[in-house]
């Protein structure tokens, strides 16, 4: 269904009672609300939850901001080093605050906050924002963005560096599985050609390379969060992967460490993907903190 929040339409996923506690998902930079997968989503459904997973802006059937074209990432760099705030076409507060907007729409005066990678940064500025509407949080795969942790292993960031500009689905396709190869968890990996069918999935439902571009541009731009994680006392689980070379396992280390009680859990061979196998896994470990919140 469609949601108005803000001045933005966005695309919503709403599933179980709807006057059972809510769940809500942020996705990662340019996943769609479709990643996460059943394996995630039903086990938490089947324990008495209601689960919404959106679409963010630039992304999947939500709006596009395509009327401010492609960011100018030399001068974002720059501006950045000079310790100044880049000026970007939006700011991950932003996307925050769309989540308040489509938990508002929706009539849900609060929920459990559940982000992935770009989408665990968001989840932590929510819940900093508006603690009263974030029944607890769990970030996962994600940082507190500080500039001194360290950045992506150096082959990751070849990788990503490299894509494709072909606009072919089999190349778009063949890039997403090398992807895969680099970033993905090495004890959940996707079957291949599950991987290949989802990934073809996501381009027939919606391809917006430009919209990736927005986004990673609100990511770079976004300053060190280490200051307002301390003032979060929402009950809080962190879970980071022992094989993340995008994000190294002390990113999530150091979020756990600056939100005061937060729970740390080190997953052994989980990389930075949501594979149907390594989904499994994190509902079991999300389960019980979303019931002893």
């Amino acid at each position: 269904m469609q949601v108005k929040a803000g001045k933005l339409t966005f695309e919503v996923d709403r599933q179980g009672p709807e006057d059972a506690p809510a769940v809500i998902l942020i996705a990662g930079l340019g996943f769609q609300l479709i990643d996460w997968n059943d394996a995630f989503c039903r086990p938490i459904l089947d324990a008495g939850y209601q689960v919404i997973r959106f679409d963010n802006r630039d992304v999947g059937l939500s709006d596009k901001l395509e009327q401010h074209g492609i960011p100018d990432f030399e001068k974002l760099l720059a501006t950045k080093m000079a310790g100044e705030i880049p000026e970007t076409p939006y700011r991950l507060l932003d996307m925050a605050d769309d989540l308040a907007g489509i938990l508002e729409e929706l009539e849900i005066p609060a929920a459990h906050v559940v982000g992935m990678s770009m989408g665990g940064m968001i989840a932590q500025i929510f819940t900093h924002k508006y603690p009263t509407k974030a029944l607890s949080l769990t970030s996962i795969m994600s940082t507190s963005s500080d500039p001194s942790l360290p950045g992506p292993t150096p082959e990751t960031a070849a990788m990503m560096a490299s894509a494709p500009q072909s606009q072919e689905i089999d190349d778009i396709v063949d890039f997403g599985l090398k992807v895969n190869d680099i970033i993905g968890s090495p004890k959940f990996r996707w079957h291949r050609s599950a991987l290949e069918a989802h990934i073809r999935n996501c381009v027939d439902r919606a391809y917006c390379p430009t919209g990736y571009l927005r986004q990673y541009a609100a990511v770079l731009a976004t300053p060190s969060r280490r200051d307002i994680l301390k003032d979060i006392q929402n009950k809080t689980l962190v879970i980071h992967g022992t094989d993340d070379p995008l994000l190294q396992p002390v990113c999530g280390q150091d979020v756990a460490h600056y939100i005061p009680g937060a729970e740390y859990i080190e997953v052994v061979g989980m990389g930075h993907d949501l594979s149907p196998a390594l989904c499994g896994r994190l509902a079991e470990l999300v389960l019980p903190h979303l019931n002893g919140a």
